[in-house]
């Protein structure tokens, strides 16, 4: 197994960074070709996600209904004012796993893998893991 924790650079408050080249690079260190990649969220108002990366307006679709879904400004009891974070990173998911084989992470033709900010910006954590 080799494990690797990275930083996660955000620049707004809510906004999806594709992180597909830093995936790649951490499995061509790892030296590991063939396995499982689990990627992994520490915090409580990120998360990971799968999805669309050849049109970049599925991912403001994405942030535009799920801000609409669950609004930033709500009838919240949390007084942090980040509610809204805290929903948004539970429906997403705080990990993901990927088939790797040849090296490479097993996605398909239209597939990104996605870190999702929420309450940002800020730097954050990503812990990856091959085995």
């Amino acid at each position: 197994m080799f494990v690797e924790e990275v930083p996660v650079r955000t620049r707004s408050r809510v906004e999806f960074v594709n992180i597909d080249g830093l995936v790649r690079d951490f499995i061509k260190k790892s030296g590991i070709n063939e396995g499982f990649l689990t990627l992994f969220v520490p915090h409580t108002t990120a998360a990971i996600t799968i999805n669309e990366n050849a049109d970049p307006s599925v991912v403001r679709d994405i942030i535009r209904t799920t801000s609409k879904l669950v609004p930033y400004k709500g009838d919240y009891d949390h007084f942090e004012g980040n509610s809204d974070a805290h929903i948004k990173a539970s429906l997403f998911g705080h990990s993901e796993t990927v088939i790797v084989s040849g090296g490479k992470p097993l996605l398909g033709t239209w597939q990104s893998l996605y870190f999702c900010e929420f309450d940002g910006p800020r730097t954050r954590r990503l812990i990856l893991s091959i085995s």
